[in-house]
This record gives structure tokens, C-alpha cells and sequence, in this order.
């Protein structure tokens, strides 16, 4: 029979003070204080369509969860193999739309673990450097962004003319598919600008037998 003395001696309240106190919320102050940094560079190196702020908060919230798990696994050998244990069935259904958002994740996650494994330094210096470059690249590549112009011709003069016209004001101008019909030609072209202006589409659609002009923005994955 279970005593009252024999609960005070259970393994369970031993593990109230393995982990130092001090110790666990330094860990969560630099946790949300990192996961906040990585929020703040997701949010200046979004190029999508649609910006989720929950996905910003869910990169902060990573990082504190992890850090708690890696604090609770590294004070407790038993705990570390049941926590193996429980975390192999758990299954995550959410559809990753960004390839980039991938990136995120396994930072916020890394920079948890580096955390509660105590080495602050590493942590913080290379949050910083990948944060550096993630804004170099990924505005880099923001700037080039591809467009594809979307041109219906009524006839075989009227197209050779209007592609003449492109590949001057463009820096790349390709045939990405060719529809035709009686009477009317459609191009989708993928080209890229010299520059930020797109007057050129204003006189593109005013040129002889050019029926409509129509330019889109796209993040050249969804394209070939």
C-alpha cells in the first residue's frame, strides 16, 4: 500500500528540480527573443501570394516548444526515450505552400535545440548569419522577379511585330505556348524588365493588329 511518505519519494517529484530554474528561463527569453528575429526576417523575405501572420507566430511559438522539449530530454536519460517514443507517431497534415517556409521551420526548430543544449553563442551568432543571408538572396532574387505577358494578335504581321517590340524594351523576352485560332493569335511569354517601369505594355497594346496586352507577376515556380 501506497504511503503518503512513499509520494514524496516518487521519481516524479525528484524531477521537479533537475532543471535549474535560471537556467530554463534564460532558455525561453532567448528562445522568443530568436523565434521573434526569425519572425521578422520571414516577414522581409516573404515573396508569396498570400502572407499567413499565424505562420509568423507559429515560427516564435517552434522555437519556445523546442527549447522546453530539448530542456526536459536533456535532464532525464528515461525521459529523452519515452519522449523518441511519442514523438514518432505524431503526423503533421498542414501543406507546406512556400518551399522557402521550409527553411523557417528547421531554423526555428535547430535554433530551440541549440538552445536548451547551451550553446548560446552558436545559437545566436548563426541566427544572425542565416538571417543576413536569407535578406541578401531572397531580395535579391525578389527584385528579378519573371513576368509573363499574355498577347493576343490578330495575324502572322501583327505578332512578328509586336515580338520585335518586346525583345527591345525586354532583357529576356521567350514563347512559353502559342495558341492560334482563326483570326486571332494568343502568346504567353515569359519575359524580364530592364527596369521597374511597364509603359512598354501601355504601347504594346496600341500597336496595329495587337488586340490586348496583359502583364502578370509570377514567382517563376509554377512556370517552366
Amino acid at each position: 500500500m501506497t504511503t503518503f511518505q512513499d509520494i514524496f519519494k516518487s521519481s516524479f517529484l525528484e524531477n521537479i528540480g533537475s532543471v535549474n530554474l535560471l537556467d530554463m528561463v534564460v532558455a525561453l527569453v532567448l528562445a522568443f527573443g530568436l523565434g521573434v528575429f526569425i519572425f521578422l526576417i520571414y516577414e522581409k523575405t516573404f515573396s508569396g501570394v498570400m502572407y499567413s501572420s499565424s505562420f509568423g507566430v507559429t515560427l516564435v511559438a517552434m522555437t519556445m516548444i523546442t527549447t522546453v522539449v530539448i530542456l526536459a530530454v536533456t535532464s532525464n536519460v528515461v525521459l529523452s526515450l519515452g519522449m523518441v517514443g511519442a514523438l514518432s507517431i505524431v503526423r503533421f497534415r498542414t501543406a507546406i505552400k512556400e518551399p522557402l517556409d521550409i527553411t523557417f521551420l528547421f531554423w526555428a526548430i535547430a535554433v530551440g535545440i541549440v538552445l536548451a543544449a547551451g550553446m548560446i553563442p552558436l545559437a545566436i551568432c548563426g541566427s544572425v548569419i542565416i538571417g543576413i543571408i536569407l535578406l541578401v538572396f531572397v531580395n535579391r532574387a525578389a527584385a528579378r522577379n519573371p513576368y509573363i505577358v499574355i498577347l493576343s494578335c490578330t495575324g502572322q504581321d501583327s505578332e512578328q511585330a509586336a515580338m520585335a517590340y518586346l525583345k527591345g524594351e525586354t532583357e529576356r523576352c521567350v514563347v512559353k505556348s502559342k495558341t492560334v485560332q482563326k483570326g486571332q493569335i494568343e502568346l504567353n511569354l515569359d519575359v524580364r524588365l530592364k527596369g521597374e517601369h511597364t509603359d512598354f505594355i501601355n504601347t504594346l497594346s496600341e500597336l496595329d493588329g495587337v488586340n490586348s496586352a496583359v502583364l502578370v507577376s509570377y514567382n517563376g515556380d509554377y512556370m517552366g
